[in-house]
Parts: structure tokens; C-alpha cells; sequence
């Protein structure tokens, strides 16, 4: 499987870098740099890694509300911070611009990224309107850039947002397999932090295939060794976080007890 030779391990856990509001965000504060966003992401970077995290995927979790289309000024903050800490990157990294997902292939060509995640394919409708995905489009984008190498993460049940039309996760699952060949697939429960139910990994998992499914929202210490024995790897955010709240930073104590956990649960794979 691709994911053990990019991760080198057995059932990676990639670790959200949820970046702080940015330069233009509702959130971004009246006294704020672009140099403290970027500090604080190196602080989390650091305790990511030194915590044992295979991964890492760059995400502008606190633009919020997120945006229908990125802002140049987005992408380029996004940008701004990766070049910024790269050098400090020691695992395979990734990014996420929410809700768009051609400015993250673009990002990714910029940055060097190792792999992508987003709700590449369908439509939803919410609180923040309605979304309509194009995924020839992104695919296209991503073969002229000529990015073979990078690898996508689609969204088969993105959280949060619902479908426009009820689509049953199993035909789903096989109608992106086939048309887009995604070179793994996201499980996902009701938003951030929310788990995803046992169900729902075990339906995508078996309508896959061959191409991975990781467990993408609620994977806790608590958890996560039942999580991996449904599917094929994980994207943690929420519980790394001190108190494991959204809104705190990352903490090391808690990423050490979590990876602690997923290396002893590997040495009986």
C-alpha cells in the first residue's frame, strides 16, 4: 500500500496543523501578524513531531466561516506560513484550503506538499450556502501541473455538510473509486472533532477496494485502536489539543500518549 511507503508505518496517523485566522479572516485579530500565526504554528509543528506524528496536514481550520472560493490573499498567507516553517518539517506534509479544492492543488504545487485533502466531488447545501464541486476540473488542474506524485484525500462524506441529494454512502464510495481513482478516501463523522461512526468505516471500507480509507474526524486515545482495526490510517486534529477542545493549541503530553497508544497497537499488526 502507497501509504507505507510514503509514511514508512503501517496505519499512519496524520496530525492536523490547524492554522490560526489569517491575514482577512472574521477571526484574524485587529493587532495580529502574519509572523505570530507563523510562530504559532511552528510551536504546534514542534510538538506534532516530537509527540511521534507520521504526518502532518496544514489546514486553514480557523478561517471561519470558510469561504466558497479562496481569496488570493488566503492562499497566499497559507503559502507564506509553509514556506516559513517548512524547513522544519521532518515528516511527509500536506495542506487543506477549505471547501476549495483546486486552490489546495495549487497550494500543493506551490509548496511541495506530499498529499492533499479535500471535498473533491459533489454538491451540499448548509449554513454557509450551497457548494458545488468539479472534480474533471481539479483532476485536469492537477495533470497540468503535472503532480503525479501527489496524493488526494477525497472527502466520501464530508462533515458538517450535507449532500444535496441522498446518495447511500456504499454507491457513493464505488462511483468515486471508479471515476476518479482518489488515492485515499476520508470517513468522517458530523463535524470537527465529531467521530465517525464504526458503520460508516466499515461500508467504506468495503466498497474501496484496494484504495485506503482513513478515519477523518473523532479519533481519540480512547478509540483509535478500534478505528484502526476498521480501516487503514487516521487524521487527528481535536484530540491532540490541550483538554482536547478545538479552539486550544496542540499539546505535547496529549500527542505523546495518543502516538504511544498507535505504536503499541502497530507492534501486534
Amino acid at each position: 500500500m502507497w501509504t507505507e511507503e510514503l509514511f514508512h508505518v503501517k496505519k499512519p496517523i496524520i496530525a492536523m496543523l490547524h492554522l490560526r485566522a489569517l491575514p482577512g479572516d472574521p477571526l484574524y485579530p485587529k493587532d495580529g501578524s502574519i509572523d505570530q500565526v507563523i510562530a504559532w504554528a511552528r510551536e504546534e509543528l514542534t510538538a506534532l513531531q516530537d509527540g511521534g506524528v507520521d504526518g502532518v496536514l496544514i489546514a486553514n481550520e480557523f478561517s471561519l466561516p470558510y469561504e466558497k472560493k479562496a481569496s488570493y490573499l488566503t492562499v497566499a498567507s497559507m503559502a507564506c506560513i509553509i514556506g516559513a516553517i517548512k524547513r522544519d518539517i521532518r515528516v511527509p506534509f500536506g495542506v487543506n484550503i477549505a471547501n476549495n479544492a483546486i486552490a489546495t492543488i495549487d497550494l500543493a504545487a506551490a509548496t511541495g506538499a506530499a498529499f492533499a485533502r479535500n471535498a473533491f466531488t459533489g454538491a451540499y447545501a448548509g449554513r454557509s450556502g450551497i457548494l458545488d464541486t468539479d472534480v474533471a476540473e481539479a483532476l485536469r488542474r492537477k495533470k497540468y501541473l503535472d503532480l503525479d506524485e501527489l496524493k488526494l484525500f477525497f472527502k466520501a462524506n464530508p462533515e458538517g455538510t450535507p449532500y444535496i441529494t441522498d446518495i447511500p454512502l456504499k454507491e457513493n464510495t464505488k462511483s468515486i473509486v471508479f471515476m476518479c481513482n482518489p488515492d485515499a478516501l476520508c470517513a468522517s463523522g458530523s463535524g470537527a472533532g465529531q467521530e465517525a461512526d464504526d458503520q460508516i468505516l466499515i461500508e467504506m471500507k468495503a466498497a474501496a477496494g484496494d484504495v485506503p480509507v482513513f478515519a477523518n474526524t473523532g479519533c481519540k486515545a480512547s478509540n483509535i485502536c478500534r478505528k484502526l482495526d476498521l480501516c487503514d490510517g487516521a487524521i487527528v486534529g481535536t484530540a491532540l489539543k490541550k483538554d482536547g477542545r478545538f479552539e486550544n493549541f496542540t499539546d505535547y503530553e496529549r500527542v505523546k500518549e495518543f502516538m504511544d497508544i498507535v505504536k503499541e497497537y502497530r507492534r501486534k499488526l
